[in-house]
Formats: structure tokens, sequence, C-alpha cells
């Protein structure tokens, strides 16, 4: 299954991946902002993980983005963010984002998120 890993940051893309490869997870596409994302998305592409806050396209407007495809239309998407505040969820959850998790979190964390979003079952819980 082939994962899409979104954030400006090199490092925490390296430590996203890292906890995908530490749970099974070894086929990952990575891009530096929305825009790139967005570039690389296609119907191969099965999860995606994107941060919130990234230069030239947020992780919000490349979820609306990614939704108004017809590849993207069921693809889970997973929000990295620091942003826990109630009105950030609702926000995240109305451009199309089924669950987040906040920063910093654990590679179990992170595994529990993906295997409820897998299972059907992870809106924005």
């Amino acid at each position: 299954m082939k994962f899409l890993v979104v954030d400006d940051s090199v490092t925490m893309r390296r430590i996203i991946i890292n906890a995908l490869q530490r749970i099974g997870y070894t086929d990952t596409l990575e891009a530096a902002d929305g825009l790139e994302a967005l570039a690389k998305f296609d119907a191969s592409v099965r999860f995606i993980i994107t941060d919130w806050n990234m230069p030239n396209m947020s992780g919000l407007d490349f979820a609306r983005a990614v939704r108004a495809t017809p590849a993207g239309q069921s693809v889970p998407i997973l929000l990295v963010t620091t942003r826990g505040a109630r009105e950030d969820i609702i926000a995240a959850v109305e451009a199309g984002v089924n669950n987040y998790i906040l920063k910093p979190f654990t590679p179990s964390v992170l595994k529990e998120k993906i295997d409820r979003l897998m299972a059907g079952i992870g809106a924005a819980a």
C-alpha cells in the first residue's frame, strides 16, 4: 500500500517514514508541501499523511484539492499537526481530513490511527 507523506520539515518526513517502516509500510512517496504532493498524487496512493502548516499550499488546501479529484474521494487523509483546538479540528474535518494526530507522537499511536482509518472507523477520533 502506497503512502504519501507531506511535510515541509525533512526531519518530520523522516520520522513519519521511519515509523511507517517500523509498522510494516515501506511503499512511500514524500513531498515538501501541498503543491508538490498534489503533483505526486495519483490513484496508486492509498493513504495520505500530511502536515497542516506548510508553505505554498497548506495541508488543508491540499486535502480539499485531493477530495476534488476522482481518485481522492475515498483515500484516507491523516493530518499531523500541533493544532488541537476544537475549531482547528472542525476546520480540518470540513476540509476532508479523516483523522488527526498531534505532534509529538509515537509509532504506536500512528499505527493505531492508520489501523482505525483502514478499518473505516476513524473519523476525527
